[in-house]
């Protein structure tokens, strides 16, 4: 049976709609229909609106609140921006040619993340399916798409989390994407934010102010209310829209450290499961900056793992402030134990954080719980002129990081342009139309890095790119230019995919260990008794140990010394 949504337009019939809202504090509301007089809609005791109507899809639609117009919360699509007519979609518009597609199992992923409106939008994309699918990559994961405010944004300020921007493309636009994706053996993975709403566009004050929670404060202010079923029941059947309406093959679910309510997140898993086919490889990732390995034991396949990325990139660059700061005393131990173990930070006290202790134990848990990558969006944009490590680490230390990551049994993260060697800035970029929230957020931006040194001059600051300024995104669009890298990442996954996919279910670590300052070797027993040895060095000295005796599956035997900026992979079947 089709999935029962709550929220959000309901085909009764052709050219005949259902339209509901949860707007508890309002008395009345009317279905203001474009070209029609408003309709008003029936109020049932516990907050809900609603009302049917001879439309269909195509028609142009919104709410009265008052003297106010907004568009449905749970809004399929929008005729223009975050605050115009919401749109009736048809879910069945679409024919779709990979039908039977059921996914690929988690072991096999190898993950792209990519800025759709940086690509082209939803077609844009597809014009690159065909030369990632060659290179190895088996999912391709976007940064959120749901409608944000302007033509341009890295997608954590939306606000209609139902609807596709429309500067991306429609939802038959997003449709042909995955469906092109999976007809080449693509996964598609989409970045959720369950965790806040966009400053501009946001109305749910007005007429549900019960959805946030103002005793509990985030970055972004007042919490998400998850202890109300209506709030909930928002979140798990958006979950459900994208992975069933759109056939996305996973979830990456942002910060879900600020989601206060702690048994939500599990009920989602659970409540996904149950909704999907359970014949499709359906995978749920988290970013959690708590470390908390419970998620990966309760329906989530796995986390996003800072720590791998900070020890990394204090062993690359050198920089040891801010969370650096937990990764700068013995990294060769940290990133031992981040390989071994998954997390570094298990329950232990951050010097970042003041002494107050991170993360739990990750006892048992799959090395590929946990995902590997170098850069992503955040490591990246998050710096004031927005460098990849392409212009931070010396090149030979880089790509010996890269072959440890693409080897390794964790799962890697690639972020777009990684593969070229792409020297483009990935800055924070907006399109923010309210003068007073552009230069708000621009000041604010500047604000932040005042408390480093190099920024204490209020003239260096202002070299700091302006998010709303257009330039700023379009220095960020990647070239793709140089291919001189891709040749690297195409044998290293193809080395994965033949020696390491069909055993890495199942594999456990036999330990790692520093060999020298910034120098490793960690093991793994894959599920068929095979044991996988990295050999690492990030530094410049060489580093000695007793290194196995059979040929390396990539590298050269390096006797009883591993040279700098080296990384050497052996497979041994026992």
């Amino acid at each position: 049976m089709p999935y029962a949504y709550r929220y959000g337009p309901l085909p009764e019939r052709r050219n005949r709609t259902r339209f509901r809202l949860w707007a508890p504090s309002a008395e009345a509301i009317t279905l203001q229909l474009e070209g029609k007089e408003p309709l008003l809609m029936a109020r049932s005791a516990d907050g809900w609106h609603q009302i049917a109507a001879e439309c269909g899809p195509g028609r142009r639609y919104r709410f009265g609140v008052g003297d106010v117009a907004v568009p449905d919360p749970a809004s399929r699509m929008q005729a223009g921006d975050v605050h115009g007519w919401s749109v009736v979609t048809d879910p069945s518009s679409y024919r779709w040619q990979n039908s039977a597609w059921k996914g690929r199992p988690w072991e096999e992923a190898i993950l792209y993340e990519l800025h759709p409106g940086l690509l082209g939008g939803f077609t844009g994309i597809q014009g690159h399916l065909d030369r990632l699918a060659s290179l190895g990559i088996t999912a391709i994961e976007l940064m959120p798409i749901a409608d944000f405010p302007g033509e341009r944004n890295w997608g954590y300020d939306g606000v209609l989390p139902f609807a596709p921007d429309r500067s991306y493309g429609t939802p038959d636009q997003l449709k042909k994407l995955i469906d092109a994706a999976h007809g080449r053996g693509v996964m598609m993975f989409l970045d959720v934010v369950y965790n806040h709403f966009g400053p501009d566009g946001n109305y749910l004050g007005l007429y549900a102010p019960e959805f946030f929670d103002e005793s509990k404060h985030t970055p972004w202010g007042a919490a998400i209310d998850f202890r109300r079923p209506e709030v909930r029941r928002f979140f798990i059947e958006n979950a459900i829209y994208w992975l069933n309406e759109f056939r996305f093959d996973g979830l990456r679910l942002d910060a879900v450290h600020a989601i206060c309510d702690k048994t939500f997140l599990p009920e989602l898993a659970s409540e996904i499961r149950s909704a999907i086919d359970p014949a499709r490889h359906i995978h749920l990732v988290v970013e959690n900056d708590e470390n908390d390995s419970g998620l990966l034991r309760n329906g989530f396949d796995a986390q996003w793992d800072d720590d791998l990325h900070h020890v990394l990139h204090v062993l690359l660059t050198g920089e040891e402030r801010g969370y650096y700061e937990d990764y700068a005393d013995e990294p060769a131990a940290k990133l031992a134990r981040g390989l071994g173990e998954g997390f570094i930070y298990q329950g232990d006290p951050s010097p970042f954080r003041g002494g107050a202790r991170r993360g739990t134990s990750t006892e048992s848990l799959s090395p590929t719980a946990f995902v590997f990558f170098l850069q992503n969006h955040d490591q990246i944009g998050n710096r004031a002129f927005g460098e990849r490590l392409t212009t931070l680490a010396d090149p030979k230390a880089l790509k010996a990081a890269i072959a440890l990551r693409l080897l390794s049994p964790n799962i890697p993260l690639i972020f777009m342009g990684e593969e070229v060697g792409a020297r483009e800035p990935f800055l924070y970029f907006t399109d923010h139309r309210d003068p007073k929230l552009a230069d708000a957020v621009r000041e604010g931006r500047r604000r932040e890095f005042a408390k480093f040194p190099e920024f204490a001059d209020a003239r260096k600051r202002a070299e700091i790119p302006d998010p709303n300024a257009i330039d700023t995104f379009q220095r960020c669009i990647p070239r793709f230019a140089d291919n001189s890298t891709s040749k690297i990442y195409s044998e290293l996954l193809r080395l994965r995919r033949d020696y390491l996919f069909p055993r890495l279910r199942g594999a456990v670590s036999e330990g790692a260990e520093a060999i020298g300052p910034a120098a490793v070797l960690a093991q793994w027993r894959l599920n068929d008794g095979a044991l996988l040895t990295l050999a690492c060095n990030l530094g410049e000295q060489q580093a000695h140990a007793e290194f196995p005796g059979s040929t390396p599956i990539w590298g050269e035997h390096p006797g009883s010394a591993l040279p700098p900026a080296t990384t050497i992979a052996w497979i041994e079947q026992s």
